[in-house]
This record gives structure tokens, sequence and C-alpha cells, in this order.
């Protein structure tokens, strides 16, 4: 089992800031990726940023340019600096850890919500 929590989620100006930190714990594998996807209400969850334990990062079209994903591998924790957020970027965040063993295994946070509002 693997363990994540989220923090840093909130309410922010068009314009603003925020940082998003999961921390992952328990049974974690070596090799693997962490990331964050965001959901609204009636539609799917899509892909934010992801980084492999290797440092290779994939960002969505709309956040390039202005969310910055890292990791802490001795930490086993991944960030998410998001500048001049968007009204369109209000959703529920959330963390996924995925191993790259032979059998992967997915796990998901709770998910951490970003309001952006004036």
């Amino acid at each position: 089992q693997v363990q994540l929590v989220e923090s840093g989620g909130g309410l922010v100006q068009p314009g603003g800031s925020l940082r998003l930190s999961c921390a992952a714990s328990g049974n974690i594998f070596n090799r693997n990726v962490m990331g964050w996807y965001r959901q609204v209400p009636g539609k799917e969850r899509e892909l934010v940023a992801v980084i492999s334990s290797g440092g290779t990062t994939d960002y969505a079209d709309s956040v390039k340019g202005r969310f910055t994903i890292s990791r802490d591998n001795a930490k086993n924790t991944v960030f998410l600096q998001m500048n001049n957020l968007k009204p369109e970027d209000t959703a529920v965040y959330y963390c996924r850890y995925r191993s790259l063993s032979s059998i992967p295994t997915t796990y998901w946070g709770q998910g951490t919500q970003v309001t952006v509002s004036s």
C-alpha cells in the first residue's frame, strides 16, 4: 500500500500563485511516476503534470509555461508550482502515484480544492 497526503490548495485571485505538495509513504517502488490530475464536476479527470523518478516531465498544453512540477526523491514528495492562475484552473487536484514495476500499481490522493476567483 502507498499513502498520499496532499496539501496547498485554496482560494486565489486570477494571476496569483499556489504550490501543491504530495508526500508518499508506504511501499514505495524506486522507479515510479508521480503527478497531478484535476477534475471539475461533470467532466473526466485530466492530466495536469507528471514527473518520473528519473526526472522526466510531461504537462498538459493548457498549463505549459505556467505550472512547474518537481520532486524530492529522498522524501518521496512531488510539488506543483502554479503561477498565473486562471479561473479555468479551478478544480479538485488529485495526486497520483504509479509504480514502474513489472505489475504497475496506482494510488490516488484524496484531492485538494483549488479555486481561482476574484
